[in-house]
Parts: structure tokens; sequence; C-alpha cells
């Protein structure tokens, strides 16, 4: 796909959550942190709309630091580009000698590039490769999980990571076609979904092995491990002032990104004190009433934005050192 093709998704609303904090006067340029580069269109986005901010973007891809390293050369020394996964935000900020941040931007997922990068195998539309690593430098790809690991906990992944009623048959049909020959290639885990489903789980919610590649890339990428971390990080690196928008695309992320932002909204006072202490306040204020849907003309312009969910949150108070 070609990057001018390339939409991100609820740009213009990520802008206007994180304008405040990036157009405040202040004795340095603010920073900003996009912790999911892809293809560098929200970056690229919010170097163009904040002239005075530097932006620091993180992505365990090196393809796509490569490609947006083109895209954002233009912007000189103002954009620093780093090959880390976002739980490192606070090794990378050290490295940069940036003690505080005023804006955080997640966009969690697969990139559009990944998916269109047909050798990649996240995409369960075309044949490839069964790899789904984000980073292809390290770790397990998705067909050695799915030829190594036990059924009991193939079945715990499905379930977990995928959200599928279905996993025990699945991963049933999974043993028993490994032992024959093991798994290398999408097309034939797409079929083997297709024929292990009752026809009832066929007929609701898109293409029945969406759920199993999910899962498989959430556990190959270590994905909702890495944002358990990732999200506390990012926002203790916040400046009082600054704020954080994350967009997430599956129940799993948004439910976790909620929980955090939840507890940085909330007094954590024991019930009956009659006045709050300091160190009891929040220390966020939510910025979303719930989570934010992009509007029908977006997903009519960019159909992977059909499913994104965005909240945001703004710093209020440092922590109790």
């Amino acid at each position: 796909m070609s990057q001018t093709r390339h939409v991100p998704v609820m740009l213009q609303r990520c802008l206007d959550l994180l304008a405040p904090a990036l157009e405040a006067p202040g004795p340095q340029p603010p920073v900003v942190v996009d912790c999911t580069l892809g293809l560098g269109g929200h970056s690229e986005a919010l170097l163009a709309a904040f002239p005075t901010a530097r932006l620091v973007a993180l992505d365990r891809d090196k393809e796509a630091l490569r490609l947006s390293g083109e895209r954002l050369a233009p912007y000189g020394d103002r954009a620093t580009l780093v090959h880390a996964v976002y739980d490192e935000l606070p090794e990378v900020l050290d490295r940069l000698g940036i003690p505080e941040v005023q804006g955080v931007l997640f966009d969690l997922g697969v990139s559009s590039m990944q998916l269109d990068e047909s050798d990649r195998g996240f995409a369960y539309a075309r044949d490839a490769p069964l790899d789904m690593r984000m980073d292809q430098t390290t770790g397990m790809s998705a067909a050695e999980v799915l030829n190594t690991y036990p059924p009991g906990e193939l079945v715990r992944i499905l379930r977990a990571y995928g959200e599928e009623k279905q996993a025990k048959r699945i991963v049933s049909a999974v043993v028993r076609e490994r032992e024959k020959e093991p798994f290398t290639n999408s097309a034939r885990l797409v079929e083997l979904i297709r024929e292990a489903l009752p026809q009832a789980a066929m007929r609701t919610g898109g293409n029945p092995a969406k759920r199993t590649f999910q899962a498989l890339r959430i556990e190959v990428n270590g994905e909702l491990t890495v944002l358990e971390r990732a999200i506390p990080a990012a926002v203790a690196a916040l400046a009082v002032g600054g704020r954080i928008a994350v967009l997430s695309y599956q129940s799993l992320e948004d439910r976790l990104v909620k929980q955090v932002l939840a507890a940085g909204a909330a007094n954590t006072a024991p019930p009956g004190l009659p006045v709050v202490p300091e160190r009891y306040q929040p220390r966020l204020k939510l910025l979303t009433r719930g989570a934010e849907l992009p509007t029908e003309e977006e997903v009519a312009e960019n159909r992977r934005a059909a499913p994104a969910r965005l909240r945001g949150a703004q710093r209020i108070r440092e922590d109790e050192r």
C-alpha cells in the first residue's frame, strides 16, 4: 500500500485531544511521543499541526521505521525515531534525556503496512507464511506457536485473546493436522478452521478465522502483556497538563486502557474521610466520555477505522514522591 493512500484512523480527533498540551507555552518545546509509529501518518500530522513540538516515535518493526524515516525526513531533527517496543518508553526517554512529555499517542493493533505485506502472515484473506511477528528479528512465529504449544495452552490463548467460543474444536483439528505435517502457511489454517466450525458459528461475525488469527498475533507479539506495562508507563511520563490518546481495535485492549485511565481518574482514599488528602486525589482527568467511535464518514473512507475506540486523559497532578 502506498504511503499516500494510508489514512490514519480518527486523525483529527487525536490532534484535537492532544492540542491543548502541545500548544501551551512553556520554557522548552513540547515533546509528543507516538508509541506506534507504523507508516507515520499520525506522526507526520503531529509535526505539521504543532510546529514547535519535538516528536519521539517508537516502533518494533524495522521496515516501518525505514519507510517512516523517509516520510518524516523533511522535519529533520524534530523527529527522533527509535526501534523499541512501546513498553520500553521509560528507557527510551531516559536515554534521550527527556524527563517528561506533553503528549502521548497509541494506535494499537496491526499497522496497515503489516496487513498489506502479504509475506507477513497477518491477514487471513490470502495465503502467506504464518509469521505474525511485528519485529521479524526476534521471537517465535505463529507457525511455531501452532506447531509446538500443548493443546491446553492453545485453547487458553484462543479463548483469552480471540474470545473464540469454538477454541476446543479448532485446537483438536490443529493438533490432528500438525501431527501429519507442521503448519507453515495461513491458507491451510483458514481452511481447517472453516471445516472445524459448526455451520451456525460460521454465519456470524465475518471471516471465521478472524478470532484465531487475532489470538495468535497477540500471543506472538505479547501485545496485552506489553500494553499492561506501557499505558501506566506512558501516564507516568506525562507532565502535569500533559495528555494521552489511545486508539484500540478490540475489546481486550480497550478494557485494559479503560482500567488504567479510570484508576488514574479515581480518588483512592479510604471511604469516610471528611477531607481527601492530596496523596489520594486523582492523577488524571478523563477527556472522553467512555470510548469515542469513528464517524460513519470516516468508516466509509477507511474501513479499518470501523472497530476503533478512542480514549483520552489529562495529567492533573504529580504522583506523590
